[in-house]
């Protein structure tokens, strides 16, 4: 399994990966196909079965659809050869697809999904060209962190054959990090590196995997205590339980900490001679790959010139109506100082972790109470907060969510970073919860994961404008449904959508205009209230992850656009359900497909079918 697909089904919420077909399906399912009468049902049956085959490459993938069988223990594969098959199998299904059903009597249902089929393998051969410019370690995406955090979060232990395939994940953990260090260093040689100042960030990730027993003196390592938890678990004797913790033991010294001390190894080996530049500008077909990331991201044809004065325009319009929210609260002084008072007074931030937690989840149960008025359809599973893991909270971003697995067997999860409370500021609170939980990613993502009668590539897939345009939208949506009820709470909210439209500005400055990071964090320090801490780490995010921030705001506003058309449109008959449910139906889709299908929606309403 390619790294792309590895950080796409650990993400599990932009969809970055491309889904593929084993060569075998091709040609086992052609005579048995041709059988089958009804259009509707071949192609169903073409991607369940497609889905079915490309499982078989990638264990991982099982996992967070909480499959386990025989391959449970494996990591898969994460070289470039892997993303090269990856490729010609994506576009080998593609072309049978086409033969098979282009001229089919296809449903609109079943058509939807062959034109989503068509626009992800053309997304993938544009992103493929470019696939040596990605980092291979980075603080974002870097499996320095990643392949532990799989292995806490993911991977579940409910008999002892878990706790077995636990096991032998440790001991190929050594020689999956040695595929990644080989990717590295190829790239490397190509002269792609990542800026010198994420080294640090990525050592001392790798450093807290092995720190502690039983590769050091001290508290037990992340891997060792989560081990040790889980196998305590079970209901088995003593002495299995014991066995089965030594064998981990020796799998993490023996696999585990010396591949992490190469790793490190390598990075410090590659920090000495990294670039100082930060954008994406300086390699040799830079502008064509941001060129690339934009329009993978946004699904859009904007340009960066075109993007960046999006943003402009929308920082100036909500520093307007932040400015009414100060006079309201009766602040004296400018819009900076306003923020300044935000970022440093004491009040505005929690005492406590646990503080935090206990008003989050507040929250979250009272929105949870008003969604029926808003919505028709509701995800069945549950969502939960967690804090992220001391090993990857320096790292890891402000907050993120996992979508739970179809069979319900693990909840939707909203991670909340607490490393530093002030880095969290009390205003934003409730928006980040709406963003990440409900209205936003959980009821987005779980609708789409439990939805039955569309294929797994749809079910699993995304697209991150859609995705995080929706996040977005549904801060805005709180407010339509009676929150943000203090003034500093819903300046918070102006904050975060602030935050989303000044990233317009500043990714694209550095890696089309060639900004530093210096003036990239100088930027966000004049025109937001964020905190130190949040703007250099939201910069930090961006430099390695071109493109990806830009869809948000270009997201909202598409849907924002069509809200309106649609109020405009039917007046008294507008609903909100209705709406949303439009909206969420499809499943994450490109912002034209999404148009064309609110657009159809009120075509229906107007003529009452």
């Amino acid at each position: 399994m390619s790294r792309k697909l590895f950080l796409s089904t650990v993400a599990l919420v932009t969809g970055l990966g491309a889904v593929a077909v084993a060569p075998q399906f091709v040609l086992a399912q052609t005579a048995e196909a041709e059988a089958v009468e009804n259009a509707d049902a071949a192609l169903a049956e073409f991607f369940e079965a497609f889905d079915q085959a490309e499982l078989e490459f990638s264990p991982l993938t099982k996992s967070f659809r909480g499959i386990r069988d025989e391959d449970y223990g494996e990591w898969g594969d994460f070289s470039d050869a892997d993303a090269v098959a990856e490729q010609e199998r994506l576009i080998a299904a593609r072309d049978q697809m086409r033969a098979r059903f282009a001229n089919a009597d296809l449903s609109e249902q079943s058509r939807l999904s062959y034109q989503l089929f068509e626009r992800m393998a053309e997304r993938s051969t544009a992103a493929f060209q470019f696939r040596g410019n990605d980092y291979i370690f980075d603080q974002m995406n870097g499996a320095q962190s990643q392949l532990p955090a799989f292995l806490i979060n993911i991977h579940r232990v409910s008999e002892p054959a878990h706790a077995e395939a636990y096991i032998r994940r440790l001991q190929g953990l050594g020689p999956a990090m040695d595929q990644l260090i080989a990717e590295a260093e190829a790239r490397e040689a190509n002269g792609v590196l990542p800026p010198d100042w994420v080294f640090p960030y990525v050592i001392s990730d790798a450093r807290n995997v092995i720190t502690g027993a039983p590769f050091t003196e001290g508290e037990d390592a992340p891997l060792y205590a989560d081990l040790q938890s889980k196998v305590n678990s079970l209901e088995i004797s003593d002495e299995e339980k014991a066995d089965l913790i030594a064998r981990g033991r020796t799998a993490l010294l023996e696999s585990v900490g010396p591949a992490y001390e190469r790793l490190i190894a390598m990075l410090e080996r590659q920090q000495a001679s990294a670039p100082e530049e930060d954008g994406i500008w300086r390699f040799a077909n830079g502008a064509d790959y941001y060129s690339e990331r934009l329009n993978y991201y946004t699904t859009t044809d904007l340009t960066a010139e075109q993007i960046h004065q999006i943003g402009l325009d929308e920082v100036e319009r909500i520093h307007g109506e932040m400015q009414a929210i100060m006079d309201q609260v009766g602040f004296e002084g400018t819009l900076q100082e306003f923020f300044t008072h935000l970022r440093t007074s004491d009040e505005f931030f929690y005492p406590t972790r646990e503080a935090y937690l206990a008003d989050a989840r507040a929250t979250m149960a009272a929105m949870e109470e008003r969604l029926p008025e808003f919505f028709g359809r509701l995800p069945q599973a549950d969502v939960v907060i967690q804090p992220v893991e001391a090993f990857r909270e320096q790292s890891a971003g402000k907050a993120f969510y996992q979508a739970p697995t179809p069979d319900g067997s693990r909840p939707g999860t909203y991670y909340v970073n607490l490393y530093n409370l002030r880095d969290m500021s009390r205003t934003e609170m409730e928006a980040l919860a709406y963003h990440e939980a409900a209205p936003g990613h959980h009821l987005q993502r779980g609708l789409q994961v439990e939805t039955e009668g569309i294929p797994p590539f749809r079910r699993f897939g995304g697209f991150t404008a859609y995705t995080e345009g929706w996040g977005l939208y549904a801060e805005e949506l709180g407010k339509d449904m009676g929150f943000y009820t203090d003034p500093y709470s819903d300046f918070g909210r102006l904050g975060m959508e602030l935050w989303r439209a000044c990233r317009l500005v500043v990714d694209t400055g550095l890696h089309h205009l060639r900004w530093s990071r210096e003036e990239a964090i100088q930027y966000l320090s004049e025109n937001t209230p964020n905190p130190d801490g949040d703007i250099r780490k939201a910069i930090e995010r961006y430099i390695v992850y071109p493109g990806q921030a830009t869809a948000y705001t270009i997201g909202k506003l598409k849907i924002m656009e069509l809200r309106q058309r649609a109020m405009d449109t039917l007046g008294d008959d507008f609903d909100w359900r209705g709406f949303h449910d439009s909206v969420l139906a499809p499943g994450p889709v490109p912002l034209d497909i999404l148009e064309e299908q609110v657009d159809a929606w009120i075509a229906s309403v107007n003529t009452g079918d």
